[in-house]
């Protein structure tokens, strides 16, 4: 399946609905898709892609008097009797640990009982993919086609992230990594007062071009999502002057690549890439692991002309690296002989 839902009418009275969502790669701008911080600096855009790394929920009618979950990344299976399912459990206490996230997006939904959801998310943990926010979404999608709502965008992710935000309990969270599981393709996103402008800038010759010169690993390094971004908030409106700086640096550079996207100049954007990934180190110490540095030196001991740029917040989980053509397969080699993971993908094609 491609994307989006597939519904599965088992009988009269029975359904079985499987939906699939992309987890982001981020190219530019990322935590400029913080509030208010997106409205202050002048011209934030932030730019990310979909890929073929997928969120996947299946819901099934179920003749339990609960919830019944199994998640494949845990390899665990968790029934909660619907007695349980009360909104103080499920909102304010400890509980259901890391069910709570799906469970807090069920409750909105009014479900307590009647179904058996299976998940998984996609990402490696502590990848820095937004793979949670992309499972919230695609579980989100899943149950409004279970339930037969229409779900609308722009409300389904105010309504996800909300609950991510309330559940993560380190301040206000980015917009980004919600939009690529329910919209696919290649995105620019812009805030503005009271929502966000999603355009699609989705071509096959961008789409080959970035899969061509850009490779994604994973560092075994898990991140603590979240927490990187706070200190960066927090130092923004502080006044702190080499955040403030560095977040100036990023917008300059992730409005120049969308522009130089648009003029389809393709090389500038792969030095544009290094560049804000050059200036997110400014951001936090821990925005850029040992490891990762490492492997910085040893590209450049090799004289392999790339850039390496952290995904999300930083700190651990993915990177990315841009390059030549050609250097891919050497680039590939040497990360895992320091350790880390190539996760390959392909850039999603837009859901209509």
């Amino acid at each position: 399946m491609r994307g989006g839902i597939e519904s599965y009418p088992t009988s009269a009275s029975s359904m079985r609905v499987i939906s699939e969502g992309s987890v982001r790669v981020d190219l530019v701008g990322g935590t400029l898709d913080l509030e208010p911080i997106n409205l202050i600096l002048p011209d934030v855009v932030t730019l990310n892609v979909a890929t073929s790394l997928k969120a996947k929920v299946e819901i099934e009618s179920d003749d339990k008097p609960g919830i019944s979950i199994h998640s494949l990344d845990y390899q665990k299976e968790y029934f909660y009797p619907n007695d349980e399912l009360t909104s103080e459990n499920i909102i304010y206490s400890d509980k259901f640990a890391e069910m709570k996230f799906v469970l807090q997006i069920v409750h909105h939904f009014s479900i307590k009982s009647g179904i058996k959801i299976t998940l998984s998310s996609g990402a490696p943990p502590g990848s820095g993919l937004g793979g949670s926010s992309a499972m919230g979404m695609t579980l989100y999608q899943a149950l409004c086609q279970f339930t037969q709502i229409k779900m609308e965008t722009r409300a389904a992710v105010q309504i996800v992230r909300g609950i991510e935000g309330r559940i993560l309990n380190q301040g206000v969270p980015g917009y980004q990594d919600y939009y690529p599981a329910v919209e696919g393709g290649i995105l620019a996103l812009r805030g503005i007062p009271g929502g966000v402008e999603v355009e699609q800038l989705f071509s096959l010759e961008l789409k080959q071009y970035l899969e061509r010169h850009v490779s994604l690993f994973y560092s075994g390094v898990s991140r603590d999502s979240g927490i990187n971004n706070w200190d960066v908030y927090k130092k923004f409106f502080d006044g702190e002057p080499t955040v403030r700086s560095a977040m100036e640096q990023i917008a300059s550079i992730s409005f120049e690549f969308y522009q130089q996207l648009k003029l389809k100049n393709y090389p500038a954007m792969r030095e544009l890439i290094k560049k804000e990934g050059l200036a997110r180190k400014q951001l936090a110490a821990a925005i850029v692991p040992d490891e990762i540095l490492k492997i910085q030196a040893k590209l450049e001991a090799a004289n392999i002309e790339a850039g390496i740029k952290m995904c999300g917040a930083g700190g651990g989980g993915c990177f990315i690296v841009v390059h030549a053509e050609d250097d891919r397969e050497g680039i590939i080699s040497l990360a895992k002989n320091m350790g880390c993971k190539p996760l390959l993908f392909q850039i999603e094609d837009p859901i209509l």
